[in-house]
């Protein structure tokens, strides 16, 4: 675990000046690599400036682990040179699809959790491994609807991912709340059940109710304030798990750069909770 970070935020274009300028003790930013993949350019100038300044999480979402495919290799050692150029704090991904025979679904799928899923993911983490030489993380996904052929509850099948990979995990508490409100079932046991070992960083975002369906479905949309209940759900965690660092994601609706860093604050508040309790 990166023990040197505390809490960070997601790095958008807009808020490069400000990122660059703050002085804030243990701030880092996290990055979707995909957007940075590239030879040059002014984008990826700005990385290299921030990154002089401010540790750097790369958090993809096209490696495609869940998918029935190696990762794609092109991608894989493009991360890869991001990766060397960067010396990224920490790296993570999903668990979850986006590619299946060369086509390209904008989206983070689900799939059911069987043993011949679990040896595939954990085979792609492993090469994923192999090639970054680094240990990475495993994010839990959001749910929107029940699929049949589960053969693993979802705590179990990331728990036996990082045993046999050595991966770590990142855990979304937003994404638990969403899927507790969606499939009915109890984000506190959830929680409580997580290995906290395992747990190399949390996320922390808003979410929005279904615009047809209301508060029946939240949509894990990363464009509103950390709701209450969430803060509430990450207090429960870090006093049980200690201190990770933790990402205020925001992707939509952005507001200034002061705004954002507030919401970091509130994290970084409840962070040092834990170590006030251990002094």
């Amino acid at each position: 675990m990166t023990t040197a970070l505390t809490a960070g935020l997601g790095l958008k274009p807009q808020h490069y000046d400000a990122a660059l300028a703050c002085p804030a003790d243990g701030l880092w930013f996290e990055v979707h690599p995909e957007n940075y993949m590239v030879a040059g350019g002014p984008r990826l100038a700005w990385l290299d400036a921030i990154r002089a300044q401010h540790a750097i999480s790369l958090h993809g979402v096209a490696l495609s682990l869940a998918a029935d495919a190696e990762p794609d290799p092109t991608h894989l050692k493009r991360l890869t040179e991001l990766a060397h150029r960067i010396e990224p704090a920490l790296i993570s991904e999903h668990l979850a699809w986006s590619t299946w025979r060369g086509a390209y679904h904008p989206d983070l799928l689900p799939f059911p959790r069987t043993d011949e899923a679990l040896a595939r993911v954990a085979d792609n983490v492993a090469r994923t491994q192999d090639a970054l030489q680094r240990r990475i993380a495993i994010e839990n996904p959001s749910h929107y609807l029940r699929i049949e052929g589960h053969e693993w509850n979802e705590i179990d099948f990331l728990t036996e991912l990082a045993r046999r990979t050595g991966c770590g995990l990142l855990l979304d508490v937003n994404n638990v709340f969403v899927s507790a409100r969606n499939l009915g079932f109890s984000a506190e046991t959830y929680l409580d059940a997580f290995p906290g070992e395992s747990v190399m960083e949390i996320h922390l975002a808003g979410h929005t109710p279904d615009p047809k369906l209301g508060a029946a479905l939240l949509v894990d949309t990363h464009d509103a304030p950390v709701a209450p209940e969430v803060w509430d759900l990450y207090a429960r965690l870090t006093a049980r798990i200690g201190a990770r660092p933790t990402l205020i994601e925001r992707d939509d609706n952005l507001p200034d750069f002061d705004t954002l860093f507030a919401e970091r604050q509130c994290a970084e508040s409840v962070l040092r909770a834990p170590l006030a309790r251990a002094a």
